[in-house]
């Protein structure tokens, strides 16, 4: 999986302070709204897509596509929430976007044996450890979120050690996404860090 947030050389403090106090209504309803029932039909797709792989250990690739294009959207959101990019976030999921990307190869084959370890077992070695981490790290991601509104809303520049710490936190939730997805069967390090072979 390769996750990229573009790092911009200036932001928009119209737009930072647009989205503080009007982007409930303008960005997080609409999308939040469409998203519910895309995500919907998404959850329907990964339960189908899960005893497809029981039986071929195939993930069927117009699912797979579906599930991307599903996770791109969050990604536009989530970019605009945590305020590290500028610009309205596209709907849909066949949308692209200058400022975000996620790229998901498909794999060609999928262990049917960790498929179900997964299902029967993935909350205690998966979502707990990393859940743990996760948490408290999103508390350090509120602070740093915290600070660098100030320095955009003052400089125009969001702090680049600040920027790449929240890509990470947004980079390793997608990674025990993907894992928890059966898109991959690769377990996520416990790392928010770009790894060589995303680069």
């Amino acid at each position: 999986m390769k996750l990229t947030i573009k790092h911009q050389e200036r932001y928009s403090r119209g737009e930072l302070l647009l989205r503080t106090l009007f982007g409930w209504l303008y960005i997080y309803l609409p999308h939040g709204f469409l998203l519910m029932f895309v995500s919907l039909w998404g959850a329907i797709l990964q339960f189908v897509a899960f005893w497809v792989i029981l039986f071929t250990g195939r993930y069927p690739e117009s699912m797979f596509e579906f599930q991307v294009g599903l996770l791109k959207w969050n990604v536009r959101v989530t970019a605009r929430m945590y305020n590290v990019s500028d610009g309205y976030p596209a709907f849909g999921i066949k949308s692209t976007d200058d400022h975000t990307d996620i790229t998901v190869p498909y794999p060609e084959k999928v262990s049917r044996g960790l498929t179900l370890v997964r299902l029967l077992f993935g909350i205690f070695y998966v979502y707990l450890p990393h859940g743990f981490i996760l948490m408290f790290r999103a508390f350090f991601v509120g602070i740093l979120q915290f600070l660098a509104w100030w320095v955009v809303l003052f400089t125009a520049e969001y702090p680049k050690n600040m920027h790449d710490w929240i890509v990470g936190q947004v980079r390793w939730q997608m990674r025990v996404n993907l894992y928890m997805m059966f898109m991959t069967d690769t377990y996520p390090p416990f790392t928010g860090d770009e790894l060589p072979d995303e680069a």
